[in-house]
């Protein structure tokens, strides 16, 4: 079986993270979302067929949204991906309910942007279609201005992504629309779910995100000002922003993780020293070194420390060594063990070196100790 074109970014060993594009659109649709959720997933866009680099001829006429949603079901299968987080738009948000719906065990948590549980009724889609079959899409293409962003707003890339796509692959993408109505589903909804609406949006108003976001038990809502139907496009940083807070952006489980390394003493401590001066720098922790370096599953927490402690030792770090001292004995590494890595500094990073990291160890261990 021929598969979906698609883009993957990111660490293979990230969470993976597919984003479905809207009808007449190709994956560049998330050319200013993808680069900067590819820091902590392993980021899948595809294109749908006849769009982009897929083939036209893996979808006909009298085509079904499921049938688009086994599609991403084998790209995902061939990609070695079991279960994943989805956001797509329009049409590929229609896909991302389908497979909540009828597959929820594959996915971890859903975004849904600018789309809708029904669109409309089948028979502005069914004119659509018998359209495009008819004259193709040049005409079309020139309304997209119009239909995709607000005035005086527009991505030539993604318009001429509409005017090459194939007339029979992007009609029967109609027929699927045409078809799609989830309304009765969306209550069995039971995973994690977003919705983004842009509140300038004609294709789905505001109206469409509401009545998903009331029906699925525990959704939330996010609309946007000044974005209309093709809302990453046009405002990619209120997308991002939405995106990653509801994906359990680096940030969130960054302080997870930090606490668990360091402990919730420590953290509460440099918690409340924050300031308006240091409150970036202590974003900048949590999201990159705990939530991105940290949480990569290629070293073990047990690795992790003793590299640290390496290091620390190397600069002449000691209130941090004392500090990831502890950390290393919270992550399972026993006194000797500890005591081995920093002989191993005594060779590689000096003699001084080490009989001060030997000091503040044994400091560190002693008071433990004693507590215990």
């Amino acid at each position: 079986m021929t598969l979906l074109d698609h883009r993957a970014e990111g660490p293979a060993s990230a969470p993976p993270l597919l984003l479905g594009p809207s009808l007449g659109t190709s994956n560049a649709l998330w050319d200013k979302v993808a680069p900067e959720l590819s820091i902590a997933h392993r980021v899948v866009r595809w294109d749908l067929p006849g769009h982009g680099g897929s083939a036209a001829g893996l979808i006909g006429a009298g085509a079904t949204v499921g049938d688009l949603a086994d599609l991403v079901l084998a790209l995902a299968d061939s990609l070695g991906i079991e279960r994943f987080a989805y956001a797509g738009v329009s049409l590929g948000g229609a896909v991302g309910l389908h497979l909540a719906v009828h597959r929820p065990q594959r996915l971890s948590s859903l975004a849904v942007i600018c789309s809708s549980a029904h669109f409309n009724g089948a028979r502005p889609w069914e004119e659509r279609a018998a359209l495009v079959r008819r004259e193709g899409l040049a005409g079309l293409a020139e309304s997209a201005d119009a239909r995709w962003f607000t005035s005086g707003f527009t991505v030539p890339g993604l318009v001429d992504d509409h005017r090459r796509a194939d007339p029979d692959a992007y009609a029967a993408c109609c027929d699927a629309l045409a078809a799609f109505d989830l309304r009765d589903r969306l209550p069995e909804i039971a995973v994690p779910t977003l919705l983004v609406a842009g509140r300038d949006d004609p294709a789905t108003p505001p109206a469409h995100l509401r009545e998903i976001a009331d029906a699925v038990p525990g959704a939330a809502l996010v609309e946007i000002p000044g974005a209309s139907h093709l809302a990453p496009a046009q405002c990619p940083e209120a997308v991002l922003t939405a995106l990653r807070a509801h994906f359990g952006g680096p940030a969130g489980r960054g302080m997870e993780v930090r606490r668990e390394v360091l402990g919730d003493a420590h953290v509460d401590r440099a918690q409340a020293r924050q300031t308006p001066f240091t409150a970036r720098f202590q974003d900048f922790i949590s999201r990159y070194a705990w939530g991105e370096i940290w949480t990569d599953p290629t070293l073990s927490r047990r690795e992790r420390s003793m590299i640290t402690l390496t290091a620390l030792v190397a600069h002449g770090h000691y209130d941090e060594l004392a500090m990831h001292v502890r950390a290393a004995r919270r992550n399972g590494l026993t006194p000797e063990e500890i005591g081995a890595v920093l002989l191993q500094t005594a060779v590689y990073c000096g003699v001084p070196a080490a009989n001060s990291a030997f000091a503040t160890a044994q400091r560190v261990l002693a008071e433990e100790d004693g507590a215990s």
